[in-house]
């Protein structure tokens, strides 16, 4: 997690500025950016930082004082500081998905019960929006999709149509979910799809979007099967390579 990486951020950082107007020179101004952006990006790592310590720190480094702490002490205390981060943050994600689970188990149980919902054997549930007359693809094919991802709250967390571009991929190199999924639409098809946490991220979630045991919700429209891109395989030589001289 990012969290776990902020103390060999910190030792490269610079420190935020505060400013009660702007500045007008171009150096000042290059200044409180770096260090504005650097405040910015810290500031989504922890949830509180003692702030004069932080800028006493950089100080004293750039003035080439002599600091309060030896470099070995500082070293030591940055990794049992990265330590105590990223076991808070894990103990956070485990208490995230232990409850997601029981929330996925509840939402899964009262979308099986709508109208129109239909549930295959391996838990993934699929309603149909737009019924395609077109082929249906195999596990190997290249499709070419528009969708949208959601999380049961409704926040999106992907969308090909935000991006503006469809995506395309090969079908058995995504998740279970959109494998299985993508088998059962014929081109031309738009489907709501919901899909277990066992047939997406399962217990480790993905990124700091998709938590652990998240049922991810999905509207996917197959626009079309592509062919899928054979490397060409390189000219062979009608005359052999000549053999080096020897000396």
């Amino acid at each position: 997690m990012k969290r776990t990486l902020l103390a060999a951020a910190l030792m490269v950082s610079l420190p935020t500025f505060a400013a009660d107007k702007p500045y007008t020179k171009d150096d000042d101004k290059a200044a409180y950016s770096i260090g504005y952006f650097t405040g910015k990006q810290n500031a989504q790592h922890l949830e509180s930082l003692n702030v004069d310590a932080y800028v006493a720190g950089f100080r004293d480094a750039y003035a080439k004082k002599t600091p309060v702490m030896t470099e070995e002490d500082m070293k030591a205390t940055l990794e049992a500081f990265k330590q105590k981060l990223s076991a808070e943050a894990f103990a956070k994600a485990e208490k995230e998905a232990t409850e997601n689970k029981k929330k996925s188990a509840d939402y899964l149980a009262a979308n099986a019960k709508k109208e129109g919902v239909k549930t295959t054997s391996t838990g993934l549930q699929y309603e149909v929006l737009t019924q395609g007359t077109g082929a249906k693809p195999k596990p190997s094919d290249m499709v070419k999709v528009h969708y949208q991802g959601t999380l049961i709250d409704g926040v999106i967390f992907d969308s090909s149509i935000a991006r503006g571009e469809p995506a395309s991929f090969q079908l058995d190199q995504v998740i279970p979910g959109w494998t299985e999924a993508l088998q059962l639409m014929p081109v031309g098809s738009k489907y709501r799809i919901t899909l277990p946490p066992e047939l997406a991220y399962g217990e480790q979630g993905a990124g700091a979007t998709i938590p652990g045991n998240a049922v991810l919700v999905f509207e996917v429209e197959l626009l079309g099967i592509e062919t899928p891109v054979v490397a060409e395989k390189p000219a062979v030589s009608a005359k052999p390579a000549a053999k080096p001289k020897k000396k």
